[in-house]
């Protein structure tokens, strides 16, 4: 009889962590910190399963950031995000058997690489013009998809929203509420795709505990951090993300 949750030591010593980025990436620094966490899952169990455990965490850590950024959602600009989203999730779901999490994996970590790239070779002046609207739609469509298949949904939507130059608690609150939208309607593909079978659900709830810790931390910060040290742990985090998915894609057996 096999027993209800993963019982792997690894597993745990990859998962903790994870689960604490996830937490942290809820303040806003999801733009890289909070895409790592299902590629250090996929140490040791697959991306598939990984993106299952972590739904219920997930739905735990979107409440707690909504409810603590309540005031500060960009409201126009979700109208406008939100449909994209839930699009690239619909593509998630008719593609989720057919495409290579890994590669997808890759093509997300190159993006991610080129976008922080681009932002050294030639950095924005105070007075640059926001992205167009079009390449915005494209780019959160995008997130939706790459946060169907791992959630990795950040470092796309980021290259579209970080030139506005939104304040971080704006930012912070914006991306949450967007996030929480598309990870509620993942729920109903999952399941018909199989996901959340009882094993993966237990060990979820088995990292629960973990999960309002680095959300409480993160929320800290991003009320007390500055704006310019903000996005410098962004772009920080958005390397590192941006370095593991390619090796991921591209490189490991």
């Amino acid at each position: 009889m096999n027993l209800p949750l993963l019982t792997d030591p690894f597993f745990y010593f990859v998962a903790i962590p994870a689960v604490l980025l996830l937490g942290l990436s809820k303040s806003g620094f999801g733009a890289g910190f909070g895409s790592l966490a299902v590629p250090m899952m996929a140490l040791a169990i697959t991306v598939p399963q990984a993106a299952a455990i972590l739904m219920p965490v997930l739905l735990v850590m979107d409440l707690m950031s909504v409810a603590a950024f309540r005031r500060h959602f960009d409201r126009e600009l979700l109208r406008f995000l939100l449909p994209c989203g839930l699009l690239g999730t619909v593509v998630g779901t008719l593609l989720f058997k057919v495409l290579d999490p890994r590669l997808v994996a890759g093509i997300v970590g190159v993006f991610t690489l080129l976008f922080l790239a681009q932002r050294l070779v030639f950095p924005p002046k105070p007075d640059s013009p926001h992205p167009p609207k079009w390449l915005g739609a494209i780019l959160t469509v995008t997130a939706g998809f790459t946060s169907f298949i791992s959630h990795a949904g950040s470092p796309p939507i980021n290259a579209y929203v970080i030139p506005m130059r939104l304040a971080p608690l704006t930012f912070a609150a914006t991306m949450s509420l967007f996030f929480f939208v598309i990870n509620l309607s993942k729920w109903i593909p999952y399941a018909w795709l199989g996901l959340l079978d009882t094993r993966n659900m237990a060990t979820s709830l088995a990292l629960l505990p973990f999960a309002p810790i680095g959300v409480v931390a993160g929320v800290r910060l991003a009320h007390h951090i500055k704006p310019t040290l903000f996005y410098r742990l962004v772009y920080a985090g958005m390397f590192l993300t941006g370095c593991k998915l390619v090796w991921d894609g591209f490189f490991s057996k």
